[in-house]
C-alpha cells in the first residue's frame, strides 16, 4: 500500500535538498517508491523504508532508470 511507505507526518517536514521545495510520494517503477520534488522534479528513492535525500542518489524524470 502506498500510504504505508512513509508516514504523512514525515512527508510534511521533508523538502528537496536542492531547491527546498515540498516533495510528494510517487511510484516511479513497479513497486519502487520515491519522493519527487514538485519544483525541480528530482526523485529521491526510498530504500528499506528510508528516504535517501542525497542529491547524488536522486533520479530525474529524463533519467533512463526512471
Amino acid at each position: 500500500m502506498k500510504k504505508d511507505i512513509i508516514s504523512e507526518d514525515l512527508l510534511k517536514v521533508l523538502a528537496c535538498p536542492v531547491c527546498k521545495t515540498d516533495v510528494e510520494l510517487i511510484e516511479y517503477k513497479d513497486g519502487e517508491y520515491g519522493l519527487k520534488c514538485v519544483n525541480c522534479k528530482r526523485i529521491y528513492p526510498i530504500k528499506d523504508g528510508i528516504p535517501v535525500m542525497l542529491v547524488e542518489e536522486a533520479l530525474t524524470e529524463c533519467d533512463k532508470k526512471v
